[in-house]
């Protein structure tokens, strides 16, 4: 008789158990399918994150000791794009790259051309530069906002200045009150 007792014991145990172990999976699975990024979320990521690419922005520098001494300039234009791939689950920051072409008052241009030692960019040794930047990498959509026969100048005095947690490559034309820059995350 005792052992007739034991057995809807059992089974009772063994059924409570099994139902335990089944919620606790289903809820792990529902965890896992609503942190992961189904093909639609990563494709709504990516085309924001193009759309976001393409737009020429116009708003001040900030923060603006990143592009130090440029006054106050009357016009900016300015872009961003993800070295890697911000819609991506995998670990890690993604690190940004950013141009921008900045229109100067003719006092502001003059000041920053001596202060930092400006001289001709075809003077310089572009592998000196990080990324072996040069104005003929300009973003297509800034290109426009740069002068049509410009006259560049370049400062390492002016890239190394001011640490920043971004490189900054600068190219200046005097004449034409234009700053160009590269910033790219590090």
């Amino acid at each position: 008789m005792a052992m007739r007792s034991r057995a809807p014991v059992l089974v009772a145990v063994l059924g409570a158990s099994a139902a335990i172990l089944l919620v606790a999976v289903g809820c792990a699975a529902a965890a896992i399918l609503s942190i992961s990024d189904g093909p639609g979320e990563v494709s709504k990521c990516q085309e924001s994150l193009h759309a976001a690419e393409a737009m020429v922005r116009t708003d001040r520098w900030d923060p603006p000791e990143e592009m130090p001494d440029l006054g106050d300039y009357p016009e900016i234009h300015w872009q961003v794009r993800a070295q890697g791939s911000p819609c991506s689950r995998g670990p890690g920051p993604t690190d940004w790259a950013y141009q921008g072409v900045v229109k100067l008052r003719p006092e502001d241009a003059r000041r920053l051309a001596e202060r930092y030692e400006f001289v001709p960019w075809a003077s310089v040794d572009p592998d000196e530069l990080p990324h072996s930047s040069s104005p003929a990498d300009a973003w297509s959509a800034l290109v426009p906002f740069l002068p049509t026969e410009p006259r560049w100048l370049h400062s390492r005095l002016y890239n190394e200045g001011n640490p920043s947690p971004r490189w900054r490559v600068a190219f200046l034309d005097v004449e034409n009150r234009t700053l160009f820059f590269m910033l790219n995350d590090h």
